[in-house]
């Protein structure tokens, strides 16, 4: 039950399974507090009496900051040295942060305000920010291979699911108890994910190995980052990770909204329909990383962005349920919402794989390590996305006359401006991510080449340093 450090320069042909069954286990856990916190959460403050601009207003101020704190985190990360690892102490760290903001946003003692909303949501998201990263920069030293990132990358993410599914499956776990979206119930959950939450870490942490540096990282200059930064490799991968998040994350904070006022569904059963596009990812991840090793990642994640258009196209054309037919109507949109999250499950993972990838093209070009701050910015793309889809969403929202309060009956009007905003954006968006992947040229061939150099100029430069501690063979004492 040792921390798994290890000093070798060999890079494994492929992780095994039970170092990715270890690594996994923290994104189940965090999965779910991010679906609470993404879909329910801002639902549930508005229901606590917050109106639908303050609840937006909470969320843009507290991301603003965010964006900037993974920025910050990813450089302060590249520096870190400790005996335990890098990315783990980063995880450790953020662990409580993350614990704390839960207890307080999920278990409110007495009135709420913006405010309180505010402080809380900056602390569990400074406690995502530390974990989420050091989880992403530690998957790149876990696979170095093209292929393998993909794989270990699809296994995670699957991995995740199952904690948002888990979550979703509660209304038939507690016979109706405990749902994701009412108020009552949201205490509760709040619960479950502080047991979870450390218990997952621990797996992690204790179970996962990760390579330490054999010597003393270099100081990085300004100008090391802007490099990095504006590469075209990386630059595509930026404005596609933007426009893949903002697609089908336009959806989020509306979607219970729609498929129970716009499509008749109940609180229960958008809870149990959402189970199947989230749940489509075990099966939706594993697949495209085999896409991927056919056609490539940026290819692949093309592909994914014409499939995803048509199946959301067909989601949005089938009819409203009304009372008394729900089970047969509700099968096709089953079939719509598996299809549609089965397609969406390919983007995260194949951009997280692709800037892996860049990782590597910059410590060979510039002999940097920047890994985490690569990724921060992968990581700050999606969070803005995220802060742009609730910023322009709920007020409009409000400006179209809808009532976000539980068991108030809108408008026509109020229904068909909820309709619109949900149908049109995501389609776009996910066409504007494929496009910004035309020209990328870091494929499997290339970084082949790519990791036999870094591994050349690892094995020299360990052979220098066992030479300068031990001298030339040749001169042997008595000779």
């Amino acid at each position: 039950m040792s921390l798994n450090t290890t000093t070798s320069s060999a890079p494994p042909k492929g992780a095994p399974i039970p170092t990715i069954l270890a690594f996994g286990a923290m994104g189940v856990p965090l999965a779910g507090t991010l679906l609470i916190f993404g879909v329910y959460l801002p639902r549930y403050y508005v229901s606590l009496g917050i109106g639908f601009v303050a609840v937006s207003a909470a969320i843009f101020a507290v991301r603003m900051i965010d964006m900037f704190l993974d920025l910050l985190v990813g450089v302060a990360m590249d520096r870190t040295k400790s005996p335990i690892g890098r990315y783990r102490l980063w995880v450790l760290m953020g662990l409580p942060l993350l614990m704390l903001g839960v207890y307080r946003l999920l278990m409110p003692q007495g009135p709420v305000d913006p405010t309180y909303m505010i402080i809380w949501l900056l602390v569990a998201y400074a406690g995502n920010s530390m974990i989420t990263l050091g989880l992403a920069a530690w998957s790149a030293v876990i696979a170095t291979s093209y292929h393998d990132r993909s794989r270990v990358f699809g296994w995670t993410q699957a991995m995740a699911v199952v904690g948002s599914v888990a979550l979703l499956l509660l209304p038939a776990f507690t016979h109706g108890k405990i749902v994701a979206g009412k108020a009552a119930s949201m205490p509760t959950i709040g619960l479950l994910l502080l047991i979870a939450l450390p218990a997952a870490a621990a797996i992690c942490t204790l179970f996962t190995p990760e390579k330490l540096a054999v010597s003393q990282r270099p100081r990085f200059a300004l100008g090391d980052y802007w490099t990095a930064i504006t590469r075209p490799s990386m630059l595509r991968v930026i404005f596609a990770d933007l426009a893949l998040t903002l697609g089908p994350g336009t959806t989020a904070p509306l979607y219970v909204y729609f498929f129970h006022d716009a499509k008749g569904f109940t609180i229960a059963e958008v809870g149990f329909l959402l189970i199947f596009y989230i749940g489509a990812g075990i099966l939706g991840a594993p697949f495209w990383a085999r896409v991927a090793r056919r056609f490539g990642k940026h290819r692949t994640v093309q592909i994914a962005c014409v499939c995803y258009a048509i199946a959301q196209t067909v989601l949005m054309v089938l009819p409203r349920v009304w009372p008394g037919h729900q089970l047969p109507q509700m099968l096709p949109t089953v079939a719509g919402m598996f299809a549609v999250g089965f397609i969406a499950s390919s983007f995260l993972l194949l951009i997280r794989a692709m800037v892996a990838d860049i990782v590597d093209e910059v410590r060979l070009e510039t002999g940097q390590d920047l890994t985490s701050l690569l990724f921060s910015l992968v990581t700050t793309t999606t969070k803005i996305g995220a802060t742009i889809t609730v910023v322009i969403a709920f007020p409009v929202l409000a400006l179209v006359g809808y009532n976000g309060k539980e068991g108030i009956v809108n408008t026509e009007q109020a229904i068909f401006g909820l309709k619109m905003l949900y149908l049109f954006a995501p389609i776009v968006l996910v066409f504007g991510g494929g496009l910004s992947l035309i020209g990328y040229k870091l494929d499997a061939a290339r970084h082949s080449e790519i990791r036999a150099a870094l591994e050349e100029r690892e094995r020299s430069a360990l052979a220098s340093a066992e030479e300068s501690l031990t001298g030339p063979l040749s001169v042997a004492p008595g000779q």
